[in-house]
């Protein structure tokens, strides 16, 4: 019997027996088929990625006084106490600069007891510097799903460089499901994969050597603020005044009416302004392998005054040209920057990031890249896809 005719006879729980580590697509898709994952709107097969399930927005919106968890009590029963107003989004709705929003996706879950999710913003979502969330009935942690959660979904949305506009059925996070328990990756058993697999290239395209990466809980990226000639642009300081971003409008807005781009500066180093917000690029190309999943995570605060990655998950498959090749792989990573408080200096290859990698069920059927158009496979200083290509 091939795996495909197993997966069509076997239900999901079976299937999983003795395995552990986060969905790939081909699990998620049983995982809809079966109840585990709802929606009164049938879910659509493009929502399904490598790794992941994008959510949609909902009909209902909700500006709240402030955010919240709810703890031991029922999202809807906390609403009652914090919503100022409510206003319907089904032909689109305006989320103003540094409000705060909760809107009810699209999907439910009636997850197994060996099941829990996790939850983070789609990158388009990131690069606008929209700050999202979930949170569920009873949770006590954001982004966070409970092993065994029944009930429904909400997003709490806090656009702070500029006002957007939504639709229900818009997508502007994502959720993973996990069984039994997610296995990162030490330091021995990233060797071994990243000597087979390498993680980091150069620009050129060459791999660089393990013992040239810094590891520790994962592995650790520069950022470039060089750029690959003189007069590069690297990086984009969001402006602060602007018009609404119609996030149904694909490649529709000229960047420079919402960015000001920063030339390579002198002395290879860039002062950051307290409470800007900043796209930046990885000095170092990432490949992440069709059977790896990584996350990028948060700049940790004894490492300075500063927030990166709003959106910081790497579906299986991220610049990865389609061959066991060693040379040639890798994408930059576009790294989503607030600086806090005070100005905040920077240098060419400064430690900026560190990428966590753990397991998948297995290999997905379908990657990250050209045969998804994926909208950031090969980037370079990439802003977010609602702005026109230069």
């Amino acid at each position: 019997m091939d795996s495909t005719t197993e997966i069509k006879n076997t239900n999901l729980t079976t299937l999983l027996k003795g395995k552990s580590g986060y969905l790939p697509c081909q699990f998620i898709e049983m995982a809809v088929r079966e109840g585990i994952i709802t929606s009164k709107v049938s879910i659509d097969p493009l929502q399904i990625q490598p790794v992941s399930l994008d959510l949609r927005l909902g009909q209902r919106a909700y500006r709240i006084q402030c955010s919240f968890l709810p703890e031991n009590e029922r999202v809807d029963n906390r609403l009652k106490d914090l919503t100022l107003y409510e206003f319907d989004i089904t032909n689109g709705g305006i989320l103003e600069k540094n409000a705060i929003y909760l809107i009810p996706l699209m999907e439910e879950l009636k997850l197994p007891a060996s099941f829990y999710g996790l939850a983070n913003p789609k990158s388009s979502t990131g690069r606008l510097d929209m700050f999202t969330r979930v949170i569920v009935d009873d949770g006590h942690r954001f982004d966070e799903i409970p092993r065994g959660y029944r009930g429904g979904l909400y997003l709490e949305i806090i656009p702070r460089s500029f006002p957007v506009r939504v639709k229900t059925g818009l997508s502007l996070n994502q959720l993973r499901l996990a069984h039994v328990t997610s296995h990162t990756l030490g330091k021995q058993g990233l060797e071994i994969k990243y000597k087979n697999n390498p993680i980091l290239f150069d620009r050129n395209g060459f791999s660089i050597p393990f013992d040239q990466v810094k590891v520790e809980g994962g592995v650790y990226v520069g950022v470039d603020v060089t750029g690959d000639q003189p007069d590069s642009i690297v990086a984009y300081k969001a402006k602060t005044n602007s018009n609404v971003i119609d996030l149904s409008k694909i490649r529709y807005y000229k960047p420079d009416e919402f960015w000001e781009p920063i030339y390579r500066p002198p002395r290879n180093r860039l002062i950051l302004e307290p409470e800007s917000f900043y796209i930046m690029m990885s000095k170092e190309k990432i490949c992440i392998w069709p059977d790896w999943l990584a996350e990028m995570i948060a700049y940790e605060p004894n490492s300075g005054e500063l927030r990166t990655h709003y959106a910081g998950f790497f579906d299986s498959g991220f610049g990865w040209n389609g061959t066991d090749d060693l040379v040639g792989q890798g994408t930059r990573a576009v790294m989503e920057v607030r600086p806090h408080d005070v100005p905040f200096m920077v240098e060419h290859g400064q430690t900026f990031c560190r990428l966590k990698f753990e397991r998948v069920v297995e290999r997905p059927d379908k990657v990250y890249g050209i045969e998804l158009k994926s909208n950031y496979h090969s980037q370079g200083l990439a802003l977010s896809k609602y702005f026109e290509l230069d």
